[in-house]
């Protein structure tokens, strides 16, 4: 065989040449403590890569520095000890994910915590992912109804649209999400909880809340609970939305609730801080503010060439005595959408929810409402900011002329109207009706303390034998559905002062 030929054989050779063996790199861990185990021999590790630990238990790459790797464990670091192996897996941090997830109670890797046996998820979805681009997204203009009247009335969240509650603790923020978890029955919503550093008895209870009301069907709750390792409550909120993002691409509408990212900012300052990473204002690190922002900006609303899906995010921050100007709350405040403001002083009056409906806003506003609410509840929030500022005033005089007096009457009446039992959402068209009355002057026969028994009544009234009604308000508002509705008050207000 002459040169030419040989060189042309062993070119073609190499060329497809296959190997059958399994290149695997195997690290040794240096040093193990809080979570974090830092391992040198990984030099082609990825950020964000999984790690696997001699144990079985994962760890995910953060810091890749120059001789070492910082790992947090995500799960038993106990049992790691210092020279143990550790080896790629050559994945980025996912999950699996697929419609046998809902109803069911996970942790944030995914895997059950119900006792009701595996999810057979056949998908690998990553925790981190780009954003939807701004060309790939729609104007937020279909409302995702809450059930609370003063939420659906006066600060109307839209399906894509990411709303913050924000408020001091027991003042009931997580009550407020869950209430609108329970209202998504029927309306085509998936829903995903997301528990982050909370008592897993607490959470255990508002899921056996959720079962009672038939929620469960469509929700998913993700906990990585008080007694978790930081690394888990850390990426709780992405394996949240990746999950949320599983039904997004098969043009599903999906609202995901993280209660609360307060604790959240705290984990991850925790890892940081024991990583080594230089702190900043109030001992955060410095990308705490990109930790949200990127999370948040995976809520959208996809136009109908991508899917036409959407995900609406609630963020829950907690405040310390009101505070809204901390470095966390203006933070988030910055990223999201508008915020609900819940007030520790209204919820001791018995105002309950105890949103401050002047500190509280919707940044998307009409354009997330019906065209019947926009018109019913358009002169509320007027009427309220009038009575705030007459009731401080009027507390110091006694004689006050007769407009004053109808306007106080007013005021105090429209904030017992918008008082709502917990686990009771209430439907647009009821929520129309008892607003429409209120505007139209037609409680002014009503005695204040009467009001919530008229209220209850008037519901029952209407499904009894206004069922056509409540359908024409569904549909849309016109002359003749108003003049139906007028009719019907005048006619249940005969029933009830009779």
């Amino acid at each position: 065989m002459n040169t030419e030929a040989l060189v042309k054989k062993l070119e073609t050779e190499i060329q497809n040449f296959q190997s059958d063996v399994d290149v695997t790199e195997y690290g040794i861990v240096q040093s193990i403590g809080d979570g974090i185990a830092r391992v040198s021999g990984l030099r082609e590790c990825k950020a964000s890569e999984m790690i696997e630990f001699e144990n079985g238990t994962v760890g995910v790459a953060l810091n890749l520095e120059e001789d070492t790797v910082g790992i947090i464990v995500l799960g038993d670091y106990l049992s790691i000890k210092e020279g143990d192996k550790a080896k790629r897996t050559g994945k980025i941090l996912s999950i699996p994910v697929g419609d046998a997830i809902m109803g069911r109670v996970v942790n944030p890797l995914a895997q059950p915590l119900d006792g009701k046996g595996d999810i057979s998820n056949t998908q690998q979805q990553l925790i981190e992912r780009v954003a939807p681009g701004v060309m790939t997204r729609e104007p937020v203009s279909i409302p995702m109804q809450t059930g609370i009247k003063v939420i659906d009335a006066l600060v109307p969240i839209g399906r894509g649209q990411r709303e913050l509650i924000i408020g001091d603790r027991q003042t009931g923020k997580t009550a407020l999400a869950i209430d609108t978890i329970i209202n998504q029955k029927g309306q085509n919503m998936k829903c995903v909880y997301v528990a982050i550093g909370q008592k897993k008895s607490k959470v255990m209870r508002l899921v056996q809340k959720l079962e009672e009301a038939g929620a469960m069907d469509y929700t998913t709750v993700v906990l990585a609970g008080a007694s978790d390792p930081s690394s888990l409550q850390y990426i709780a909120p992405y394996a949240g939305v990746a999950i949320a993002e599983y039904f997004l691409d098969k043009g599903e509408d999906v609202l995901v609730v993280y209660d609360d990212l307060t604790k959240h900012a705290a984990a991850y300052r925790e890892i940081s801080l024991l990583l080594r990473r230089p702190p900043g204002r109030e001992a955060y690190p410095g990308d705490v503010f990109y930790l949200h922002s990127r999370l948040l900006e995976r809520a959208c609303r996809l136009n109908d060439d991508n899917g036409g899906g959407s995900i609406t995010a609630l963020p829950v921050i907690e405040t310390q005595g009101g505070d809204v100007s901390a470095y966390i709350p203006t933070n988030v405040i910055s990223i999201t959408d508008g915020q609900i403001f819940l007030e520790a002083g209204l919820f001791n009056k018995g105002i309950r929810p105890a949103i401050n409906v002047g500190l509280s806003v919707s940044r998307v506003g009409g354009a997330a409402q019906t065209k019947a609410m926009k018109k019913t509840a358009g002169p509320m929030k007027l009427a309220l900011a009038q009575y705030r500022e007459l009731e401080s005033f009027a507390q110091f005089g006694s004689d006050l002329d007769p407009q004053t007096k109808k306007t106080l009457d007013h005021g105090a009446k429209s904030v017992e109207l918008l008082k709502q039992k917990q686990y009771s959402p209430i439907t647009m068209p009821k929520q129309v009706a008892s607003i429409y009355a209120l505007n139209n002057g037609l409680l002014e026969d009503i005695d204040m303390a009467d009001i919530q028994k008229w209220e209850e009544g008037f519901y029952s009234f209407l499904e009894a034998s206004k069922a056509s009604l409540l359908e024409g308000i569904q549909k849309g508002w016109s002359d003749d559905v108003q003049k139906e509705l007028k009719e019907a008050i005048s006619e249940y207000n005969q029933l009830f002062n009779g």
